[in-house]
This record gives C-alpha cells, structure tokens and sequence, in this order.
C-alpha cells in the first residue's frame, strides 16, 4: 500500500498571484478592530450619517402601505432614549441568538454521544474526497429547509466531516457556512423561505391583478436544479482553488482542536492524510512540508477493505439502528402534528404559519437530544439523564465569545432599523430599478447587482423583499416580465451577498474558526468567502440567463417569459 502524504500543494503563477491578493484581504481584515468594538464604530458611523440625513429632512414613502417615513437622528435625545429603554429587548428579542442556543442544547448532546462521528465515519468518511466538498455543499442546501437552523447544524457538522477524513477541519467549516449563506435560497425541498417570499409576492401581484396567484412552489424547479448546479460550482471552487492554500493544509493543532470541540478524540480516529485519488501537490519553494503520521490509517486496505477508523462496532451499529428506529417515530409523530383539524395547525389551517414550522428550532433540538440520548445510552458516551445537562452546558460554554457579540450586533440592527435609513436605501434602491428602459432580461441582471449590493447593508432577506416586493413585483407586470422571474433575481441577488459581517450567522461562523485559529478575524473570514461569493454570483447568474434564454419554466405551470 501506497503511504499517504498531505503537503502544501504547489501552484500556479496566477494562482500564487490570486493567493497573495487573497493574504492580503485577509491581513487587512484583520487588522479591523475586534467584531465587538467594530460594531460599536459601525453603530457611531450610523449616528453620524442619521444626524446629518435627518437634518436635510430626508424621507420616502413605503410603497406597501403608503406612509411617509423621515430618517431619524440616532444622535438626538429622542434617539439616546430609545438606544437606553431598547438594550434589554433588542438582546431578548434578537432571533439568531434564541435559535443559536435552543439548536445547540440538542446538537451538545448529539455531539457528546458520538452519533454525528459514527454517522460521518460510515458515510461521508468513505466517500471519495473529491467527492467531500460537493457532498456538504449539497447536505448545507438541504438544511435549508429548516431555516436559521441550518447554520448551527451544517458549521460543525462540516468541520467534523473534513475532520473525518483527515482533511482541514477548517476549511470544512468554512465550506459548510459559505454553502450555507451563499446558496440560502437554493434548496432541492420546498423551505419556509419560499412560503415568506411568495406570499408577499403574492400580495403584491394583487394590486394590479386581484386573482393572480404565486405559490410556494412558484420556482421549484430553478430552485431544486440550482441547488445541485450551486454545489458543484462551490465544490469546484474550493477544490480547484481555495483548498490549495498552505493555510487550509490540515495540522495535528487542528486535528486536537476538532477532537476537543466535538469529543472525537478517538484512538483510531485518521489524522491528516489525503485520499488516495486526491491530487498531488508539491509544496512552495518557501512553505513548510506536512506529512502524514507513519501510522496515520488509511480509508481502505487491500482488496478494498474499509478501514477499521471508518467501521463501526457491534455495539455502534445497534445504537444506530435503534437511533434511526427513534428518528422514524419522531418524524412520524411530527407529521401527525400537521394533519388535518390539528391545533398545532396556523391559521386557517396553514401548515407554513403552523407551529411546528414557525418554531423548527424547538423541534430540531429536541430531535437532535432524542437521538443522541439513545445513541449515547447505548454506548455508554451518556449513561444516565444526569449525564444530558453537563453535556448542553459544554456546548453552550464554548459559545460564549457569539453570544456576547450577538449583544453588540442586535444593538447595531436595532439602530438601524429605528433611523429609517435602510427604508430609504431599499425604496430610492427601487426607484432606481424602475427607472430603467432595458430589454427584461437585463432588468433581472440588473435587479441581481443591485440586490446583491443592498443585502451587503440589510442583510434580513425578508425585511427587503417585504418593501421591494410591491414595487418590483408591480412594476414587473406592468413591463409584460413575470413576476416569478423578478422574484428569482431577488433570490440570487440576496443569496450570494449572504456572508456580509452584516450576517449574525457571520459571528456564529467566525466564533466556531476562532476554536481553531485563535488570531483569525473578520479578514480570515472574507478572504475565503469573498472569492466563493463572486464565483457563485457570476455562474448562477449566467445560469439564470441561460435559463430565461431557454425558456424553461421556473416551476410547475410557472413560465419564466
């Protein structure tokens, strides 16, 4: 057998050029001040801009409801007030810090027991690694479907995968969270997201056309091809690019990192080796040469035999049968929840407004503490209920660093939304678009540019859409463009923008790298997402183009022209 060996791989001129530029975002990132005081800066810079703004008498007129709304000083005595009497519920009330914590006391308890480990060393572990990125970019479109969630769920789990294989841990959580962000609104599976979007389409439609009607499935079938074209291109990137970075060569210190944050620390778990079909790389003149453990084992022996590192005892294959037994039962009897006639039914019967949709994170959690209670019983990794509170505690522990900066970011957002300046950057925005005398295919190229740019400010798809959609929407009738083919624009546009700082989940993400490289910052976080971004921004949009070029439909009985 052929000794696996991992080094820094080597590297075209233009690559090595494109990896300098990339350094050099990532030191002038980083040489921001901490996410804590930069959020406070960015809250001061706002407080400038509103004063003066307010002092012009700025205002707009919010096309959904008709009312006159004048940006407001956050440097006034009314604004000093509001800052004051708001900390409290801006904090209580931030969303990503209630689902955060809810998810991870369930995800702890999966995590202590082993389950995710096991589930990972018998899938993914014995996938081809050139197979691996693809497959969590994928798994991360799938996740969307439970919103938010995905995040808390697809980071470590990304990490943990690389980690499996023995590549970077790093580098997997960074594919699982810019998958994750970059491609949010691309999913093989209807999410809540669709429901949100198409209503207020919807209603937006109806002030030109009463009857007219656009589902949740209204562009299915671009979303669901998208999901599995996004992948790829994220795979590739990654692969072919940013995976040949020395910083993304895998290093016992990230190795002992992953074992500590997810208790992996196995005794045959692989170290850092590379698969036997992975490229090989030779290092830079300049850069350090890792090579594998002499006794680092290998995915497969000879005849093809499975590594014992990726096979599971007789013990672990009964916890996973018995978890996947409780998986079934739990699944079936959430699905009950949603029959007909249920009270945990929304409003008129709706099953988006119900309340095992609203509240997924609940469900999630406890899904993910079910399973690994029973995995862990059987293992012995959590042997008594006495054993489940210590585990929730760990994992919360090691995520106080986001908590204490989610504090910071919902105070910032909460200004932000009280000054009125992002009603007036999303209405002059679309003002703007309607401007426009340009052929329907270069108004959807435009409204993804534009888009694009206005979530690196407001990074709450929904808010936007919700002021956007009765102008865009409209006024997409009016010029004879489908309303749906307008709405996908919208949904590329504030996708690919997805991992600005402006993001809470960009602070979750940076927080779970900080476990492994404790110097990283906002700069480290950029320099890999940004290429990701502008890669998928480029190709989805020429797919879309394709697309309407086509003339496919964008979902059942929807066409795109």
């Amino acid at each position: 057998m052929t000794q696996l060996r991992s080094s820094s791989p080597t590297v075209n001129g233009s690559m090595n050029r494109l990896f300098r530029a990339l350094s050099a975002l990532e030191r002038a990132g980083n040489r921001l001040p901490h996410p804590f005081w930069l959020f406070w800066i960015f809250a001061a810079l706002l407080g400038v801009v509103s004063a003066v703004l307010a002092g012009a008498g700025v205002s707009v007129t919010l096309p959904s409801t008709g009312d006159s709304v004048a940006v407001k000083s956050l440097l006034s005595l009314q604004g000093a007030k509001f800052a004051a009497e708001s900390a409290l519920d801006n904090f209580a009330g931030f969303a990503p810090l209630s689902v955060v914590v809810v998810v991870l006391l369930g995800v702890s308890v999966t995590e202590k027991s082993g389950l995710l480990t096991a589930l990972l060393r018998v899938t993914i572990g014995r996938l081809p690694v050139r197979w691996l990125t693809f497959s969590i970019a994928f798994s991360s479109m799938i996740a969307h479907v439970m919103s938010d969630s995905a995040y808390i769920v697809m980071i470590p789990l990304g990490a943990l995968a690389f980690r499996t294989v023995g590549r970077s841990p790093v580098l997997g959580l960074m594919v699982a969270y810019a998958s994750t962000a970059i491609g949010f609104n691309a999913s093989p599976l209807v999410t809540p997201a669709d429901a949100v979007r198409s209503s207020l389409a919807a209603e937006a439609a109806h002030t030109v056309d009463p009857h007219y009607v656009i589902t949740p499935v209204a562009t299915y079938f671009f979303t669901a091809v998208s999901s599995v074209f996004l992948a790829a291109v994220i795979a590739l990137t990654v692969d072919r690019v940013l995976a040949r970075r020395p910083e993304f060569v895998p290093t016992p210190e990230d190795d002992e990192a992953a074992d500590r944050l997810f208790n992996t620390a196995h005794a045959d778990a692989p170290r850092h080796t590379a698969h036997a079909d992975a490229p090989r790389h030779t290092a830079h003149a300049d850069a350090p040469r890792h090579t594998a453990h002499a006794d680092a084992p290998r995915h497969s022996g000879p005849a093809g035999e499975v590594s014992p590192a990726f096979t599971l005892s007789a013990v672990e294959k009964r916890a996973m049968r018995l978890s996947g037994t409780v998986l079934v039962l739990y699944v079936t009897a959430v699905a009950a929840l949603l029959l007909p006639g249920s009270p945990f039914r929304g409003e008129g019967g709706s099953i988006v407004q119900s309340v095992v949709v609203v509240n997924i994170a609940v469900f999630i959690s406890l899904l993910f503490a079910l399973l690994g209670m029973v995995y862990g019983r059987q293992v012995g990794t959590i042997p008594s209920l006495s054993s489940v509170p210590s585990a929730m505690a760990d994992g919360v522990k090691s995520f106080v660093p986001v908590i204490v900066l989610f504090f910071v970011v919902s105070q910032f957002l909460a200004y932000f939304t009280w000054t009125g300046i992002s009603n007036v950057i999303t209405v002059e925005g679309a003002r703007l678009l309607k401007s426009l005398d340009a052929p329907h295919l270069v108004i959807l190229l435009v409204i993804v540019l534009a888009i694009s740019g206005l979530n690196i400010i407001i990074s709450s798809g929904s808010a936007m859409w919700s002021i956007l959609a009765p102008v865009v929407v409209p006024l997409a009738m009016y010029i004879g463009l489908s309303p749906q083919a307008a709405m996908v624009s919208f949904m590329i546009g504030d996708s690919v923008t997805n991992t600005t700082p402006m993001n809470a989940y960009f602070v979750l993400a940076l927080g779970f790298l900080q476990q492994f490289r404790k110097g990283a910052g906002i700069g480290t976080m950029l320099s890999f997402t940004v290429p990701v971004a502008l890669a998928v921004l480029v190709s989805w949009s020429s797919f879309f183009a394709l697309w309407y070029a086509l003339g496919i439909p964008l979902g059942p009985g929807v066409p795109v022209r």
